[in-house]
């Protein structure tokens, strides 16, 4: 059963539902020498329960993928064919792979994508949230920190914002969506594309009356900005300080502190420059005394 000439193909599998497995991607996964999986267990069972034959399982993940390059790249030098899944849906959206054909296209190694199941399409398609323009932020980062400023850098992307979270992350990070991004519309989407499949919608403003015991995998959606409202004075400063303290020059901090905010001028932002200076002067006068 010939593929073409060999390749690194890029395999979308299903999110739940074994039936929106492609028929070209049961003949890529037949007919590859190699499958690399993130989960090789989870992989093998997909495959048997579709009736699939696979050659090899190479476990591909993110603490191995630089590991496992030089070998595949090998392979495919050779002449093999190898196949890319992920634990459900498209891979790189969020998973390991990225780095793998970067360097195949670098090698001018072939790779062809054969597509189909995506979370966060799936999502759209159905949520009832403004399709387009959308951004995908993939997993939140897992500090609070980093939530906060992921959301702060999106706030003014005039668009819906779609994301992963874990069930015990959830409040908390829709409670700072909504310090951080204003009201807007929300549907949290779990178990897409299963037999308990959910669309839960509402408002970020309302997001605290939601369950505390969702299951399963949770696809976040958040609406585009219903308002102009004007970031935090505190988040201009905090934004601030990082730039200067990286010997940002104030004409380079204002500039990219203004591409991070909404609702503050120049003028303003330059004024704040000055008010984070002084007050890190004082904190630098207390500290020598």
């Amino acid at each position: 059963m010939p593929l073409t000439s060999p390749r690194l193909w890029i395999v979308a599998t299903p999110l739940g539902n074994l039936g929106d497995l492609s028929p070209r991607a049961r003949e890529v996964l037949a007919g590859a020498d190699l499958v690399l999986a993130e989960d090789t267990r989870r992989a093998a069972q997909l495959c048997r329960q579709c009736g699939i034959e696979v050659r090899r399982f190479l476990s591909f993940f993110d603490h191995n993928e630089k590991e496992r390059q030089t070998e595949v790249l090998r392979l495919l030098q050779g002449g093999k064919d190898i196949a890319l899944i992920s634990d459900a849906g498209t891979p790189l959206l969020a998973d390991p792979g990225y780095r793998l054909v970067r360097a195949c296209r670098k090698q001018g190694l072939p790779v062809s994508p054969v597509p189909g199941p995506s979370a966060p399409v799936t999502a759209l398609s159905a949520a009832g949230l403004p399709p387009l323009p959308y951004t995908f932020l993939g997993f939140l980062p897992r500090d609070a920190g980093g939530r906060r400023n992921i959301f702060a850098a999106f706030s003014s992307v005039p668009g819906t914002l779609v994301f992963f979270e874990r069930k015990d992350r959830l409040a908390e990070s829709l409670a700072v969506a909504h310090e951080l991004l204003g009201p807007r519309e929300l549907a949290v989407c779990r178990e897409l594309t299963k037999i308990h499949e959910e669309f839960i919608l509402g408002r970020l403003e309302d997001a605290a009356s939601l369950p505390n015991d969702l299951l399963g995998e949770l696809t976040v959606l958040i609406g585009p900005p219903e308002t102009v409202s004007r970031s935090p004075e505190s988040f201009v400063h905090e934004f601030l300080r990082k730039a200067l303290s990286r010997g940002a020059k104030p004409r380079e901090a204002a500039r990219e502190v203004q591409a991070k905010v909404r609702g503050w001028s120049g003028k303003e932002i330059y004024a704040a420059i000055e008010a984070v200076r002084n007050a890190a002067e004082c904190d630098t006068s207390k500290t020598e005394e």
